[in-house]
């Protein structure tokens, strides 16, 4: 059996980045290869965890290794750890000369960041500044693992840890190419992907209406609104993201009950942000610094 002692000292950082290397990856070789050592090192590394741990981490399944379920598990933690570690590195110093790492959906990085970060980056130039763009399940799990600082998204799901901590008014629309006959609801609807917040309201809404349009899902929200202007169908789309076309006429709205939705855009963090963090939230809400860009923070509600 083993000892409890014993994982401390065998959990350097090095074994644990080879070991999420080796479950992200789903090989040793193609570990060692991220890596850049060679695979003994990495069976190496990952003898050393099971045995301080005391069970198998993986197990052989065909010609590759799958994780078993203390793998799973131990996985989870070490996740958190290593996010953990690496926001510990940049909350150890100053607010302005920090780190922040962004996670945004699609949309938010296309539309509302780039004048945010422009400005931010212009009066604390020494703060150093990373973006993810993922579909926004991915960005709160990022977030609750401490692999991302603040995420600019929809609202948090309840239970996530994540707390709001400003907003900004955002709104739904059905658009379509002008001139698209018959009803709404009869009309292909183009999708983005599964696990995009802007898929599940479009699914809710078409539930909530009992109906059962042909669907069609295109990925990104850029090609879903490029399908539109084609007219191969109407879409359900942040304003933000069609102001332009609509405005020359490229798109048109579609009356349709229940739209537009309100769905303001999110500014979420731990409970804990690091001063960096909290420097950008501040400034991201500061109007006299961006202006309508700007997001508020009256009525936060937590996640």
């Amino acid at each position: 059996m083993a000892n409890p002692t014993d994982l401390p000292a065998a959990a350097t950082w090095a074994r644990l980045q080879t070991f999420i290397a080796v479950y992200d990856g789903g090989s040793v070789r193609v570990a060692a290869e991220s890596l850049h050592v060679t695979p003994p090192a990495v069976s190496a590394a990952i003898s050393a965890l099971e045995s301080a741990l005391g069970v198998p981490l993986f197990t052989k399944a065909g010609r590759g290794i799958v994780p078993t379920d203390a793998g799973d598990i131990f996985a989870s933690y070490v996740h958190k750890l290593l996010g953990l570690l690496v926001e510990a590195s940049g909350a150890v110093h100053d607010a302005d000369r920090g780190r922040v790492r962004i996670g945004a959906v699609a949309t938010a990085s296309e539309y509302v960041l780039p004048p945010l970060i422009a400005s931010f980056a212009r009066e604390h130039p020494h703060v150093e500044l990373s973006l993810s763009v993922l579909p926004r399940d991915e960005l709160f799990a990022l977030a609750a693992d401490h692999h991302v600082d603040v995420v600019l998204a929809g609202r948090p799901p309840r239970g996530s840890g994540l707390i709001t901590r400003a907003r900004r008014p955002n709104r739904l629309l059905l658009v379509g190419r002008p001139g698209l006959e018959g009803d709404p609801l009869t009309t292909p609807w183009l999708l983005t992907a599964v696990g995009s917040g802007t898929r599940d309201t479009t699914l809710s809404l078409l539930n909530r209406l009992q109906a059962a349009p042909p669907l069609l899902t295109l990925g990104t929200s850029g090609a879903v609104v490029a399908a539109a202007r084609q007219g191969l169908g109407v879409t359900l789309v942040h304003e933000e993201a069609v102001r332009g076309q609509v405005a020359s006429g490229e798109l048109t709205t579609y009356p349709l009950a229940g739209t537009p939705l309100d769905r303001p855009w999110h500014l979420c963090t731990s409970a804990e942000p690091t001063s960096a963090t909290r420097l950008f939230v501040r400034h991201v809400s500061n109007q006299e610094s961006v202006g309508e860009a700007g997001f508020h923070t009256r009525d936060r509600p937590k996640g």
